[in-house]
């Protein structure tokens, strides 16, 4: 998705306007998108939630699969127009990313310069006369440190999952264009484990919210079927 990704400052980028983004063409070769836990309830009526091996300490991700083939991306037509009522954070933060200053504890914001939203013609200013950061930048700034704290308390969430061994490899065959597909390499909540825990233990996923997010996965499941339709269709 980002071509060229550089921090974003005055000197390099004074001139430079951004526009809102309504043509998804940059996502369309996305068959996946990172998801953090907050997005559950809405993304999972209409895309499959699972999770990926991550190299993190939660050792999980959850995504979105948004379809069947690497490289195509089911939601986005061919005029770039995104075909759902939910888009992911992830996708809706672009050009823009959150990257790590030299200061291990601060974050700096990025910009990917190759992006067809970023020019000098259209769209609104990042920085003013001067020097000082629009509100498009000051929006941006708060909506990435949002989604980095999302992403923390997503990075719990799995961590909890991971250690009370609740996920379990997803193995699945679809018929999709008369073509057999296998969904494979990901993982899943194991209900029949989830319906085992101790009270005590279901008290604390309870007590930690999780069971939102947990029942919000299993039912996006369902969705599968929706990708089936939709990649016959195209």
């Amino acid at each position: 998705m980002f071509e060229k990704i550089v921090s974003l400052s005055y000197e390099r980028h004074q001139n430079k306007r951004v526009k809102a983004a309504s043509d998804f063409r940059f996502a369309s070769g996305y068959h996946i998108a990172y998801l953090t836990v907050h997005e559950f309830s809405r993304a999972s009526a209409i895309y499959p939630i699972l999770f990926l091996e991550d190299q993190t300490k939660a050792g999980f991700r959850p995504v979105v699969l948004m379809g069947l083939d690497p490289g195509n991306n089911l939601f986005v037509d061919a005029k770039g127009v995104w075909n759902a009522s939910y888009i992911p954070a992830i996708i809706r933060r672009y050009p823009f990313a959150l990257s790590r200053s030299d200061d291990q504890d601060k974050y700096i914001i990025c910009i990917d310069e190759d992006s067809a939203l970023i020019s000098e013609s259209d769209g609104e200013l990042l920085f003013d006369e001067k020097g000082e950061p629009t509100s498009v930048v000051e929006n941006v700034k708060q909506y990435l440190a949002e989604l980095k704290q999302m992403d923390f308390l997503t990075q719990e969430f799995c961590t909890f999952l991971r250690e009370q061994n609740l996920l379990t490899p997803m193995n699945m065959r679809v018929n999709s264009s008369d073509q057999i597909k296998n969904i494979t390499g990901c993982y899943v909540i194991n209900e029949d484990r989830l319906n085992n825990l101790s009270d005590s233990l279901f008290l604390e996923v309870r007590g930690k919210r999780y069971l939102p997010p947990i029942y919000a996965h299993l039912i996006s499941l369902l969705q599968i079927e929706r990708l089936t339709q939709l990649s016959s269709r195209a």
